[in-house]
């Protein structure tokens, strides 16, 4: 039987291993965001940090990354109701708000390819930050 914690437990118990495993993969939140500062609205770019591997959708420096990039936000269950920029598809969003996982969802089938089958990820859809690109120029 698959182990199901994440039906089980609260969010705020979940191991590290099962916090690390909630994640599906998708990389949205590895893509820079640019907010208005004077409506807050978030709009999102497809353009991705500079350390995520365009191919596997992982961080290269993922023990690292807040010190090589201190803008990376650092997920935890105490910080999610702070980030209001996670798209409606991410794992942890839907969990601290209750919802079940999506049938995509690795945990679910079993696959870390599924997020990219079912086309919620990035995989494909966008480029490496670099200094010539201007992000403004690549807002969705």
């Amino acid at each position: 039987m698959q182990d199901v914690f994440w039906k089980v437990k609260k969010i705020s118990e979940f191991s590290n291993e099962e916090w690390e495993s909630v994640c599906d993969g998708c990389a949205k939140c590895c893509v820079h965001k640019l907010q208005d500062d004077e409506t807050n609205e978030v709009h999102y770019t497809n353009v991705a940090c500079r350390y995520l591997d365009l191919e596997t959708l992982r961080c290269t420096c993922y023990m690292e990354r807040k010190r090589l990039v201190p803008d990376c936000v650092f997920l935890s269950p105490d910080s999610l109701e702070n980030i209001k920029w996670l798209p409606d598809t991410c794992a942890y969003r839907l969990l601290f708000q209750g919802s079940k996982l999506p049938e995509w969802h690795p945990l679910i089938t079993e696959d870390s390819e599924s997020v990219h089958c079912a086309g919620i990820s990035v995989k494909g859809r966008v480029v490496k930050e670099d200094p010539s690109i201007d992000v403004f120029d690549h807002i969705m």
